[in-house]
Parts: C-alpha cells; sequence; structure tokens
C-alpha cells in the first residue's frame, strides 16, 4: 500500500526484514516538496485558528457563570475533544514541514495513534450525547430542566467518552507483539492504526476483526442513535401549529447538526476510500485524512461562535 508513494530522500526501504526497526518515517505530500512552505502556512494557520478557538470556548464557559448550564457543559468537552485532536497531530505534521524530521520511534507512534483515535471516539461520544440533549429539549421542554442536570451530563459524558479509549488500549498495545518487514513508511504526517498494521507480516485478522468491532460499537452505534434521535426530533417539529414555532425549534439544533456533518462526513469518505479506493490516486488518501483530523476541530468554534447567541453576546461584550 505505501509503496506507491514517492519517497523522501532519507527514506529506505528493507526487505525481508526479520525484526522490525524501531523508527518509521512519516510523509508529508510527496511531489509536492517545492511547495512545502506554503503547506506549512496553510496547516500552521489552521493549527493557529483550531487551538485559540477551542481554547476560547473553554475559557469563555469557564469565565461566565451564565453559561455553567449543562448544553454548555457538553460544549466544553466538545472543544476539549477538539483540542486534543489537534495536539495529538501537531507534533509530527509541524515537524515534517518545519524541521524535515519524519523519523518516529515505534512508541511513539503507538501514542500518538492511540491520543488521534482516543479523540476521534470522544467526539462522536460527545456529539451523541448533545444528541440526546437536543431531544430532551425539544421533545420534552417542560422536563428538560429535571432530566439534563449538570451533573447528570458530567457523569454520563465521563463515561461515554471513556468508552473508546478504554477498548483502544488492547489493539495499541498488541501492534508491538507483532513482527514487521519490508517498508517502514507511513503514507501521512502522522500514525493511524489501520496504517502501521499493514507493516505487520503476520495474520493480523483477529486484531482487524477486533478494530472493526470498535468502530461498530462506538462511531457507527454513535451515528445510528444520532440519526434515530434527529427521526424523533423532525418528527416533532413537524407537528408544531406553525411555521415559526417550527423554525424557532429546529434552530436550537443547528450547530448541533452541522458539528455532525462536518466530524462524519470527512469520517465517512475516509472509510470508503480506505475500503474500496486501493487504486485511488494518493493525493486522494491524503486529503481525506487530513480533512478529517484538521477540519472539525478548526470548524466546530466557528459553527458554535457563528449560531450561538450567548457565546456571540460574551464576543460582542469583549469587541465592545
Amino acid at each position: 500500500m505505501t509503496a506507491q508513494y514517492p519517497l523522501h530522500p532519507h527514506i529506505v526501504l528493507l526487505p525481508n526484514l526479520t525484526q522490525f526497526s524501531p523508527i518509521l518515517y512519516l510523509t508529508g505530500f510527496p511531489g509536492l516538496e517545492t511547495v512545502e512552505h506554503w503547506i506549512f502556512i496553510f496547516f500552521f494557520l489552521m493549527y493557529l485558528v483550531a487551538i485559540s478557538g477551542n481554547c476560547f470556548i473553554l475559557i469563555i464557559v469557564k469565565t461566565n457563570p451564565r453559561l455553567h448550564t449543562p448544553m454548555y457543559y457538553l460544549l466544553s468537552f466538545l472543544a476539549f475533544t477538539d483540542l486534543g485532536l489537534s495536539v495529538s497531530t501537531l507534533p509530527t505534521t509541524m515537524g515534517i514541514f518545519w524541521f524535515k524530521s519524519h523519523g518516529i520511534y515505534f512508541g511513539a507512534c503507538q501514542v500518538q495513534m492511540f491520543c488521534i483515535h482516543s479523540f476521534s471516539f470522544m467526539e462522536s461520544s460527545v456529539l451523541l450525547v448533545m444528541s440526546f440533549d437536543r431531544f430532551v429539549a425539544i421533545c420534552y421542554p417542560l422536563r428538560y430542566s429535571v432530566i439534563i442536570t449538570g451533573q447528570r451530563v458530567v457523569r454520563v459524558g465521563l463515561i461515554v467518552i471513556l468508552r473508546g479509549p478504554v477498548a483502544l488500549i488492547p489493539i495499541v498495545l498488541l501492534l508491538k507483539a507483532f513482527p514487521y518487514c519490508g517498508s517502514r513508511v507511513l503514507s501521512h504526517s502522522f500514525c493511524l492504526h489501520q496504517e502501521v498494521i499493514h507493516l505487520a507480516c503476520t495474520d493480523t485478522t483477529l486484531n482487524n476483526l477486533y478494530g472493526l468491532s470498535l468502530v461498530v460499537f462506538t462511531v457507527m452505534l454513535d451515528l445510528v442513535l444520532i440519526a434515530l434521535s434527529y427521526g424523533v426530533i423532525l418528527h416533532t417539529v413537524a407537528r408544531l401549529a406553525s411555521k415559526e414555532e417550527q423554525l424557532r425549534a429546529f434552530q436550537t439544533c443547528t450547530s448541533h447538526l452541522c458539528a455532525v456533518l462536518v466530524f462524519f462526513v470527512p469520517m465517512m469518505g475516509l472509510s470508503l476510500v480506505h475500503r474500496f479506493g486501493k487504486n485511488a490516486p494518493p493525493a486522494v488518501h491524503l486529503l481525506m485524512a487530513n480533512v478529517y483530523l484538521f477540519v472539525p476541530p478548526m470548524l466546530n468554534p466557528i459553527i458554535y461562535s457563528i449560531k450561538t447567541k450567548e457565546i456571540r453576546r460574551v464576543i460582542s461584550k469583549l469587541l465592545g
């Protein structure tokens, strides 16, 4: 899979290795070395927006007692996961484009892939809990304050959020037990489990099945439950008496719905490319992976800053 990518001048292929080297090599954008400084500027700006935007959301919620409500606690969870996702890819991506540093130790690669996949699963879980919050707010508005309390949101949020990272520990640790041979070159500027596992020269069926089950019972299940909650929400909104009430009710969901689309659409695209795009150009794989990991953390704080009235009010006070 990785042999098709043009290699960096310092990257070598070691065929028929019996013992795996502890160093892997990450790839930037093969064939675009002449414009890497522009790519660096682009990624730097994305990181700047993502990290500063999500820190801004966390600070606003923390410092404004009026925002100490379940909805904004969930928004804080989302900002935290987006911040973690951005920081997880920052060292290697900036290292490649800034310092031309392509090497990464296998142990560091394991840590990075654990963080990337953990924060991805956590974001999916947060979006699920947020969809339940919107479901109760629209379908049972009179009971909202009884069902959705701050303590309950924090407890449920922590349980749901931690299920992904806990389940990921075995699949990441098992990578150390496999023998590896052949190429040490990865096709992205960060480590992903589905790519590292392809470097193993042994049967990895059990590991692959565990990984597939993990995705199905976390991300895919979350997506199904989010879709069901929005089905019920749309049914409830359609039964409201006037168009104004329908519009007002649905507007409370627009920020969350945008966040769901921004997260799940690139994820589904990346999955389809990995499963069915074996012959797709390398640029397609690189583009989908980068969109999936970099765009949601950048766009979510912008979406919630524009669409959420309370945050807009705080921003206008700061600017005024």
